[in-house]
């Protein structure tokens, strides 16, 4: 049915059902007594924070959620979550008192960290929980797992008004074939976390390493919490992962109709630029998509939709916020159709990973920069 409402134009519809598939997926694939933390940063991925954070609220194996932002994790907050809030960047100090009164959990591998933390702790009358970050080999934050590393801890169990309530690290090549670099990171950490216990007297209540790759090649990192990500929204880390291991189904889909159909002849250039120039007479459809959506420009020239579950390649340029494609060789299609920019149509289906491999993008990236403005609508399939 033509849908009259804000969507009419385009709309991300969001499958919670495959939401919670995904995570039951997930979970049954851990071993041993890991909780699982949904990784809800970046707008849940372009999927919507709050309403998958409510999704999942009530699911017991979820610890809780994790965010990139102070603001993120403010936001799920006030959006109902009664959870834990991890946030897995940097927090700076504007925002140390009110993750005190929203009981939101920094992640910390800074000494100037600890003495703010420990002032906006001891002045709003809270205590807060903290998780350490450990550098094994990404290189981006975090302690070194070594003497240095293991004073900071020392440090950070000794600050009034913290709790050290976790330590975690990140894997940087979890998604490839070769599992050394992953193997060499488990272990630092494993080994940094033992030195904790054995040299500081403190067995760090929550360990976590593990990502979305972590989740499916490597049982033996679950440790006490591990963190879904990508797979929470039905994608895949990268080519190399085992997919037979836990089966996802994706979460979003990108649909929209068509605005204008036009029949031109032979030799018509089509899009700025002209880059595109009919070789017969073509029958062309409009859809009032564009990279202001965050539908790749990249895509020009290279990408397709479906309608009425056949392809239509894009012509020409991709526009801010239309592009056209081919119809000729699908008669039916007629002005008001629904078309499907990303996800299925009959026996056709367009993946994220596919539009990714078109536009240069990868599966992340492009979920991720759906606009705003363009809706989510919350289904249950």
């Amino acid at each position: 049915m033509f849908m009259t409402d804000a969507s009419t134009r385009v709309r991300a519809e969001i499958d919670l059902g495959a939401i919670l598939y995904n995570m039951e997926s997930m979970h049954a694939h851990i071993s041993g007594h890991a909780g699982m933390i949904a990784v809800i940063k970046a707008n849940g991925y372009g999927h919507g924070a709050a309403r998958i954070a409510a999704e999942l609220e009530s699911l017991p194996y979820v610890w809780g959620y994790a965010a990139a932002t102070f603001e993120e994790a403010k936001e799920i907050r006030q959006a109902g979550s009664e959870k834990p809030i991890l946030i897995l960047g940097h927090c700076f100090p504007y925002c140390y008192k009110e993750l005190a009164d929203y009981a939101i959990r920094p992640a910390v591998f800074r000494r100037d960290s600890l003495q703010q933390l420990s002032e906006a702790a001891i002045s709003e009358g809270h205590r807060i929980r903290i998780h350490i970050a450990v550098d094994t080999g990404m290189t981006r934050i975090g302690i070194r797992p070594d003497d240095e590393g293991l004073s900071f801890v020392k440090a950070a169990l000794e600050t009034p008004g913290v709790i050290v309530e976790g330590i975690f690290t990140h894997f940087a090549r979890a998604d490839e074939w070769d599992r050394e670099a992953t193997g060499t990171q488990i272990r630092l950490f494993k080994d940094f976390c033992e030195r904790i216990r054995e040299e500081l007297g403190y067995d760090v209540p929550l360990k976590h390493c593990s990502n979305s790759a972590g989740i499916i090649e490597y049982p033996e990192a679950n440790m006490d919490l591990v963190r879904a990500g990508i797979t929470l929204y039905g994608l895949w880390p990268s080519g190399e992962v085992h997919k037979q291991i836990v089966p996802l189904r994706p979460v979003m889909s990108l649909k929209s109709h068509i605005v204008y159909i036009k029949d031109v002849p032979a030799g018509v250039r089509v899009s700025y630029g002209g880059t595109y120039e009919t070789k017969s007479p073509a029958r062309i459809a409009t859809i009032p998509v564009g990279y202001a959506d965050g539908y790749p420009r990249s895509l020009s020239g290279k990408g397709y939709i479906l309608i009425h579950g056949k392809k239509a390649p894009i012509l020409g340029r991709v526009c801010m916020d239309q592009f056209m494609v081919d119809v000729t060789h699908i008669p039916e299609a007629a002005e008001d159709d629904e078309v499907v920019l990303m996800g299925s149509c009959g026996e056709q289906a367009i993946t994220a990973e596919e539009l990714g491999d078109l536009s240069g993008r990868f599966n992340y990236e492009l979920v991720c920069d759906i606009s705003e403005r363009v809706p989510r609508i919350y289904i249950r399939n």
